[in-house]
């Protein structure tokens, strides 16, 4: 039996119909991606989550989902909001048995350039994101849930996992995407994808994989930009937190040849 890693896939519902099989077939990690939207988690998500449990029966990978990001800034004014939607997301969690949510960094590049020049601006930042995740990390405690946080313009790769630690919880983990790591390195001088993984070490529990060409967030299919694969595999490989590796690609019809891809060049199946 091959020991490379399997890879899973990030996709609504409607997307995981046509690739039951594909996702089926080696029991791939999954994460739902139909619970974003704040319209449905105010809704009656009920029939959602049945529709989901009736599809997955019978899969043997680990399941997670995208937790609401829309519109979220760590601003004191819509705070209770934000963690609302962080509870309603979690809601999700326990409904269908996902036992993984991403959700975003609330670093910037702008934090980057910028937290150092006022006197106790980092602290700040920690300080009001505990304020707002505080309910949901319990709640994600209670249920066996753990919240991955994701790079989205993190320049540093570093901060993002010393904010993870911070909540000394074992609901807070690390996220790293790819392709955010990719334009991060490309446009703003950040180190490349491999050494974000370093710097997560086994904190790191999620990975969306996507390709791009270092300028913009393209969500390619893998092999179609200029990611330094077998670095990011070979950086991988050397952790013992056996992170999910989900593709999440713009067209999802490429999903399999993303797969495919990294089978091909012997770092994935």
């Amino acid at each position: 039996m091959s020991s490379l890693p399997v890879v899973g896939a990030a996709m609504t519902l409607d997307e995981v119909e046509l690739h039951r099989d594909w996702l089926f077939e080696k029991s791939r990690d999954l994460e739902l991606q139909s619970f974003v939207d704040a319209e449905i988690l105010n809704g009656d998500w009920a029939p959602l989550a049945a529709r989901a449990r009736r599809l997955l029966d019978g899969h043997g990978g680990r399941l997670g989902i995208h937790g609401p990001f829309w519109g979220f800034t760590i601003d004191p004014d819509i705070r209770a909001i934000v963690t609302r939607r962080l509870l309603q997301g979690l809601d999700v969690c326990a409904a269908i048995g996902a036992t993984q949510m991403v959700i975003h960094s609330p670093y910037t590049s702008w934090s980057y350039n910028n937290l150092d020049d006022n006197a106790g601006a980092r602290e700040a930042l920690v300080e009001r994101t505990h304020m707002t995740l505080r309910d949901a990390v319990r709640r994600a405690e209670d249920i066996g849930c753990t919240m991955v946080i994701e790079n989205i313009e993190d320049k540093d790769p570093h901060i993002r996992v010393a904010l993870a630690e911070s909540f000394q919880s074992p609901a807070v983990a690390v996220s790293i995407d790819t392709g955010h790591a990719h334009y991060a390195h490309g446009y703003t001088g950040a180190p490349p994808v491999d050494y974000y993984v370093k710097a997560a070490g086994n904190r790191l529990q999620h990975v969306h994989l996507q390709d791009a060409d270092g300028y913009a967030d393209r969500h390619w299919s893998l092999g179609e930009g200029s990611i330094h694969w077998h670095a990011v595999f070979r950086a991988l490989a050397k952790l013992e937190s056996n992170p999910r590796l989900i593709i999440e690609i713009k067209d999802k019809s490429k999903i399999p040849a993303s797969s495919a891809f990294l089978a091909s060049i012997g770092v994935a199946q």
